[in-house]
């Protein structure tokens, strides 16, 4: 979730019950008309939330096929049953209420694990009557001072049984209680092991489908664009500002039990992938997403491992942007060395109702998505609002995933391609540029370059083009647009524009 300070923020923060528009410089985003040309492929169903409750998003978690479990911001978790109907008209009990901003649920043993701002609680109803009568602490390690930007935002357990929390700075600067500033891992009886170092403003935590665990983290210091990282244990994630907690009593034990190692002070006005390759623990984004092409406030992610029941792209993950109200979607591939992740971002759906926070997919493959406002302004419009994805079984023409080569890309589209268009080098156009890595706020894009696009061959049989490109820079994104290219019907692609993050050339 985005902090930029502004008047608009500032007001937003004094008066959190205020709703107000969009400063003109945040209503870049998707063209006009893109989400209903989405809309042939992509449904969406607007769900009924309880009537007169501020039912602003904080984490959703499926407690069976058709009962969803819904955190909000004011702290309420709300469990609904007949979400999956058409029309949709939810049966809604407050399960509980009195919690801090819940960001992330989680089920075991008939417990609800919530992770709050200060501690993660579980919940039970051991009566019977819809609503909890146990809720107990399982752990408050990292603690709160009161800061409106001290989110907490967890995920579900692990095949380890563990839950990951990532855990924003206090004000997004500073780190004033152990463990603000990082991702640490909570077992179920509480037991809490670091696990990275570097976490700025986090605005979502989930897997891939190995299970992997992944983050997104918002633009600020040291974060020159919104990203999507992966949560690699010991890594050093870019902020340093929670680095304090390697040398305190109450922390550096813990933290020496979990082998992390302190990481060098990072050189700030520099380009991160020249500091990766001087501080060893530090850790490249595995996507950015570019601000204010991509969104403005990178928040939650799903994993479709649905084998092919919400569309063609199996195995991608799908994030949430809170500012533009949509869901983007990310082809995740590993780097040469097996030490990192890189990939392609691509525009998936617009048009929800508010800014998309939570992501859930359902066991019926369509994906649920909770929205806010947070008092900050969201392109959907709706202080808040629950939407459901569903595929209609029509496929997209779409650059279904972008493969990095030696000497250039590989693309693999969802159709095949008509061979002339795809196979003219005039169809692309390609720029880079990289970020500051920089204690300031943000960056802008830099040391931009235009790679040049040589030649593009299609495959035999029509599904993949191989790009081969002069000017290709380790650390930078590739903006891809391939507006020339057609389906062998002549359809253009429904989104034409990629970005891939490279962290590494392939071998030869």
């Amino acid at each position: 979730m985005q902090t930029k300070v502004s008047l608009f923020r500032l007001l937003a923060v004094l008066l959190p019950g205020l709703t107000l528009s969009l400063p003109a410089a945040d209503k870049k985003g998707p063209a006009p008309g893109t989400a209903e040309r989405e809309a042939e492929f992509y449904r969406m169903v607007t769900l009924p939330t309880p009537p007169g409750v501020q039912f602003e998003a904080g984490s959703l978690l499926f407690l069976g096929p058709d009962k969803l479990a819904c955190a909000t911001r004011i702290g309420d978790v709300w469990i609904a049953e007949g979400v999956r109907g058409e029309p949709a008209q939810p049966k809604w009990t407050r399960f509980a209420s009195g919690l801090h901003e819940v960001l992330g649920l989680a089920t075991r043993d008939g417990w609800i694990y919530a992770t709050q701002r200060g501690e993660i609680s579980r919940l039970k109803d051991t009566n019977g009557d819809g609503r909890a009568d146990v809720v107990e602490t399982v752990t408050d390690m990292w603690g709160i001072n009161g800061d409106y930007h001290e989110y907490a935002f967890g995920s579900q357990f692990d095949r380890n049984g563990d839950i990951w929390v990532v855990l924003c700075l206090t004000g997004s600067f500073n780190s004033s209680n152990p463990y603000r500033g990082w991702c640490v891992r909570v077992s179920a009886d509480g037991k809490v092991t670091p696990a990275n170092s570097g976490i700025r403003s986090p605005g979502g935590i989930g897997f891939n489908a190995l299970g992997e665990v992944f983050y997104t983290d918002n633009q600020g210091p040291w974060n020159g664009a919104c990203k999507l990282h992966w949560l690699k244990p010991g890594a050093f994630i870019g902020h340093p500002g929670g680095n304090k907690w390697f040398d305190e009593p109450m922390t550096k034990d813990a933290i020496l039990k979990a082998g992390l190692k302190k990481p060098a002070e990072p050189t700030s006005g520099g380009r991160l992938y020249d500091e990766a390759k001087r501080i060893p623990e530090l850790l490249p984004p595995a996507v950015y997403f570019p601000y204010g092409k991509m969104g403005q406030s990178a928040a939650g992610i799903a994993c479709d491992v649905s084998g092919g029941k919400f569309g063609p792209f199996k195995d991608q993950l799908f994030v949430g942007d809170q500012t533009h109200s949509t869901v983007m979607r990310v082809f995740l591939e590993k780097t040469a060395d097996g030490e990192n992740y890189q990939g392609a971002c691509f525009l998936f759906k617009a048009g929800f109702g508010s800014g998309a926070l939570g992501l859930e997919f359902a066991s019926d493959a369509s994906l649920f998505v909770f929205g806010t406002d947070r008092g900050w302004g969201a392109r959907g419009g709706k202080p808040f609002a629950l939407d459901r994805l569903i595929w209609n079984g029509k496929t997209p023409f779409e650059i279904h995933e972008m493969r990095a080569k030696p000497d250039g890309f590989e693309l693999t589209f969802t159709e095949p391609v008509d061979v002339a268009a795809a196979g003219d080098a005039a169809s692309y156009t390609m720029e880079n540029y990289t970020y500051i890595y920089q204690s300031a706020y943000g960056s802008p894009e830099v040391d931009k370059g235009t790679p040049k696009i040589v030649s593009a061959k299609v495959a035999t049989d029509g599904r993949s083009v191989r790009l081969k490109i002069e000017g290709l820079v380790e650390g930078h994104v590739h903006e891809l647009k391939a507006t020339g290219v057609k389906s062998a019907q002549g359809k253009l692609l429904l989104h034409d524009a990629a970005y891939y993050t490279l962290n590494q050339l392939p071998r030869q």
